[in-house]
């Protein structure tokens, strides 16, 4: 019997360095797609699957990320007053219950790895699941649900530890986190190894790691002592690679769609795929669409 996923952790201390001059003021986190902000959607994403527990791994000019989680009492107010009823639910909808949000610091940029363990002691001694607040994912039109949804499903039919994947062209294998198959399941796998940003034309698949996973605790104590890899940063492949010896891994193929939001181009896909997929402006931004003709 697989213990249940009660948390999740959100690595969002990044400077959001591609997307200056926006990012100069505002965590890239915070940037909006449609009528939310990018980590809103992720948040959801978990809400949606279960996860009870919200832990942000925040840095220096993040603090509108706590506000954001909060009640905002003045702006509330004027909403009721002003009988604003329906954009009043939309607040209190996206918050957490009382406690359930927790903040802790990576206080130097040294990677993925040192950031999911400056989480260790709000996780406890349990297993857990891991966001990239980067990538927005939108469930298939047969989907179950959203990626973490997925996830979840797959831990609770094989236990050990969960990574969500994506395939690629094989060119572009070099820029990512691969994963080798084995035994195959279909809509999930047995992982047999990781290698983190293999040299082009080495890589064992076209799978890449695609930012949720689902963790056990031993981790923690893996991350604390491994070295630094590549571009000199404490990945959490390396840890996970480490994991694999003791521990099983299978890959999730998420039947959905996930946007890159950490670029440009998949940050206004999600924007255009998000607002065609919202009812109440969908008609007319199909209509502005048209307006600029064939490509």
């Amino acid at each position: 019997m697989t213990t249940r996923i009660r948390k999740a952790v959100f690595p969002v201390a990044g400077l959001g360095t591609r997307f200056l001059p926006a990012t100069k003021s505002i965590p890239k986190e915070m940037l909006t797609i449609v009528d939310r902000p990018v980590l809103q959607h992720v948040v959801e994403e978990a809400a949606e699957a279960g996860i009870e527990h919200f832990i942000f791994v925040t840095g220096r000019g993040k603090a509108v990320i706590e506000d954001h989680f909060d009640i905002a009492y003045e702006l509330d107010d004027t909403l009721q007053k002003r009988g604003k009823l329906k954009e009043l639910n939309a607040l209190k909808e996206q918050l957490p219950a009382a406690g359930a949000t927790s903040f802790t610091r990576q206080q130097a940029p040294l990677g993925l790895g040192h950031a999911i363990w400056c989480a260790r002691e709000l996780v406890g001694d349990e297993p857990f699941a891991v966001l990239l607040p980067d990538m927005v994912t939108m469930a298939g039109p047969q989907s179950s649900g959203r990626c973490l949804a997925q996830c979840i499903e797959a831990y609770e039919k094989h236990g050990g530890n969960i990574i969500a994947v994506e395939e690629v062209a094989p060119e572009e294998t070099h820029q990512y986190g691969i994963v080798s198959i084995g035994k195959d399941f279909g809509s999930s796998f047995e992982i047999t190894g990781m290698v983190e940003k293999p040299p082009q034309g080495t890589a064992p698949s076209n799978c890449i790691i695609s930012g949720r996973y689902l963790l056990g605790p031993e981790i923690f104590k893996i991350l604390e002592k491994v070295e630094k890899g590549a571009g000199g940063e404490i990945q959490l492949t390396d840890g996970m690679k480490e994991l694999a010896a003791t521990q099983s891994f299978h890959g999730v193929r998420f039947d959905g769609k996930t946007y890159d939001c950490g670029s440009k181009i998949g940050f206004l896909s999600a924007n255009v795929a998000f607002a065609l997929a919202n009812p109440d402006i969908a008609g007319a931004f199909k209509t502005e669409l048209k307006k600029f003709g064939p490509f």
